[in-house]
């Protein structure tokens, strides 16, 4: 049996409390696990033998003023955010399921009987704080499990997962998160139970699929998600990408396993959520796109384009913000064929001109994409792709330091037109704005308002409209676009 010191006040402070209120209480689950990994953790679960609410609201009005409760009646539990912490408590239960239900039937029971109902032998791990004891309660060996990074029900699996069926993604983002491998017969009743997932609202099957996506190495999770079934059924686009297919003995590459590595790529370098979303997406629509052409082989021609308008679909029936957040993966998916494409001919600087225009802030994002994209197991292809990568980069750079086009609004607007030549809105104020922008991105004039101004003149001759008036510069110098 192993021992944990908790060293910290706090653990006192509620030992105290339920001595007071005469309430058996306990530190349960992940506390306890991610002690004993030396990982560090400030998310702490009491679980007392009586109401969890109770010792919440007694704990606080010893804390001092100030300290809020937060309550949950519906589910018996209290949340206190305390220096750091955040306390959740909760009454100790055994739990009894409709099978048809989301909602488990909860009774009271004691600290045995929560401990069995626990998802996995290493979250049934408990400290008691009344009585108070460094040693730590293992009815089911999870510390034997912890040493040897298994991950195994306290109970039957099919039983476990039946019950609750969001347990068998918590178990793989376990896995993913801890590095650890889920016990044989625990995988097999996933496999086995994986249909029970439809009962699981959204919400919570994309708040385990985020965790997941967020690990050290996401590839690990999405491979147990395929091969246990349930990838189809939550994310079947995604599950679409697998497999190869030849013609003519020609065959494309596994789109499932290219975006894996894409995303582990990613994921080595960026923590960020929406840019591994972007790499999980990039090529999601190429399912839909396949074409065989005789004499050349496969195209996914206009990938990019129909994988970009798939997204808000794809984000809103996982539940996923529908805002900035999924506009930022639309662009990204929208535009990482560009920079790739740019590295594999001759580098000119109007090409590099739109990309800025089009990625704005985003273009370092696009370009950490499109450098994880290159996944050729041919080392002189690869060689080749990332020194023309390269290049793009570095012409980004320059040209972004002479133009200032990230972020670019045009030197000439639409009321400069429309004063100048003394009209209303219409047509050729749209005529007129595209010939300028145009011609800034093709390196024909410069980014700033004399040359766009005098090009506004000539264009309007073209249209038959005539000065009226002569304004001076009143957009922001090119300079003053810089981020």
């Amino acid at each position: 049996m192993a021992n944990i010191a908790l060293k910290d006040p706090i653990f006192k402070k509620i030992a105290d409390a339920a001595r007071r209120l005469n309430m058996p209480a306990f530190v349960v689950g992940g506390y306890v696990r991610d002690m004993l990994l030396e990982r560090p953790c400030k998310d702490v679960d009491v679980v007392v033998e009586g109401s969890g609410i109770q010792l919440a609201e007694h704990l606080a009005a010893e804390l001092g003023e100030g300290i809020h409760v937060h309550v949950f009646r519906n589910f018996g539990t209290a949340m206190i955010h305390f220096e750091g912490w955040d306390l959740e408590f909760v009454g100790a239960r055994k739990e009894s399921y409709n099978r048809n239900s989301r909602k488990p039937a909860v009774e009271n029971g004691t600290i045995a009987e929560d401990q069995a109902r626990r998802d996995f032998t290493i979250n049934a791990l408990a400290i008691p704080l009344n009585p108070w004891s460094d040693k730590v309660t293992d009815p089911f060996n999870g510390i034997d499990d912890l040493q040897q990074k298994i991950l195994r029900t306290p109970g039957n699996p099919e039983t476990t997962y039946s019950d609750d069926p969001l347990r068998m993604m918590r178990a793989i983002r376990f896995a993913c998160q801890l590095g650890f491998s889920i016990e044989e017969s625990s995988l097999n009743a996933i496999q086995t139970c994986k249909d029970r997932i439809s009962i699981v609202s959204a919400e919570r099957i994309t708040d385990e699929l985020n965790k997941i996506i967020l690990s050290p190495k996401p590839s690990k999770g999405f491979k147990l998600l395929s091969d246990s079934g349930i990838l189809a059924l939550i994310f079947p686009e995604m599950m679409a990408l697998h497999g190869v297919e030849v013609v003519q003995g020609k065959g494309h590459k596994d789109n499932f396993y290219h975006t894996l590595e894409v995303l582990d790529n990613v994921s080595r370098h960026s923590n960020d959520l929406w840019l591994r979303w972007a790499a999980i997406l990039h090529d999601i629509a190429k399912p839909l796109t396949k074409k065989f052409e005789p004499g050349h082989g496969w195209t996914f021609h206009g990938h990019e384009d129909k994988g970009a308008r798939m997204v808000a679909g794809i984000f809103r029936r996982l539940k996923l913000p529908l805002n900035e957040k999924m506009k930022f993966v639309q662009k990204l998916v929208q535009l990482h064929l560009r920079p790739i494409v740019l590295s594999k001919d001759t580098v000119t600087d109007s090409a590099v001109r739109r990309l800025l225009f089009e990625a704005g802030e985003d273009i370092d994002h696009l370009m950490a994409l499109c450098r994880a994209d290159i996944t050729s197991k041919n080392p002189e292809k690869v060689k080749r792709y990332i020194a023309n990568f390269e290049l793009v980069e570095q012409k980004l750079i320059e040209i972004e330091e002479k133009d200032r086009i990230r972020n670019w609004q045009p030197p000439v607007s639409g009321s400069d037109i429309m004063e100048t030549f003394g009209i209303g809105p219409g047509r050729e104020i749209g005529i007129i704005k595209t010939v300028i922008r145009e011609a800034i991105l093709d390196g024909q004039i410069n980014n700033e308002f004399e040359s766009a101004y005098q090009l506004m003149l000539d264009e309007g001759r073209k249209l038959g409209l005539h000065p009226v008036k002569n304004i001076t510069h009143s957009t922001p110098q090119p300079h003053e676009n810089k981020p």
